[in-house]
């Protein structure tokens, strides 16, 4: 399962749960892209480890990283794509810097901080990042079942479905 969307729409804590309640192993691809002091990951490496991920049999990955799209989605069988309002996205990106402002949730030695680049392209993403989404998933995500979740009572219902 690949789980796409905007920043702070709850990738992270969704594939969690997801993974707690399907027993699938749990891919964050935030953890494995970015390097401490938040340096990424050089372009030929970041390839080969989402490669490498997704030839394991079963997985749930998120995170978008548009550069990978076609080698997840050819292999993903679902296609998550959480999609609450922009006012949502940028509200849960603010309370997840601001509570954890100089931890490193996301990924090790990358403390949380106000980042105005990353607040803008969560604003943009409806109209600057999603047609890229959909071009991939129309693409090599064709053949995958494609869930759109638009709201937390979405994504409850959702999980509420899910069984082991």
């Amino acid at each position: 399962m690949a789980i796409v969307g905007p920043g702070g729409a709850g990738k992270t804590t969704f594939a969690t749960e997801l993974g707690r309640r399907t027993g699938l192993p749990v891919v964050h691809l935030d953890r494995l892209h970015w390097q401490p002091g938040w340096v990424e990951t050089p372009t030929t490496e970041w390839e080969e480890i989402v490669t490498r991920e997704v030839s394991e049999e079963r997985w749930i990955m998120d995170g978008n990283y548009a550069g990978t799209y076609e080698t997840r989605f050819s292999r993903a069988d679902t296609i998550i794509v959480l999609a609450p309002p922009r006012w949502r996205c940028l509200r849960g990106a603010l309370g997840r810097i601001l509570s954890n402002r100089g931890r490193a949730v996301q990924a090790d030695g990358c403390p949380e901080r106000v980042d105005l680049h990353y607040l803008r392209w969560i604003y943009r993403y409806p109209t600057a990042s999603r047609p890229g989404l959909d071009r991939a998933i129309a693409g090599s995500g064709r053949h995958a079942r494609v869930v759109e979740l638009r709201s937390p009572i979405a994504v409850e219902a959702f999980l509420a479905s899910v069984r082991r």
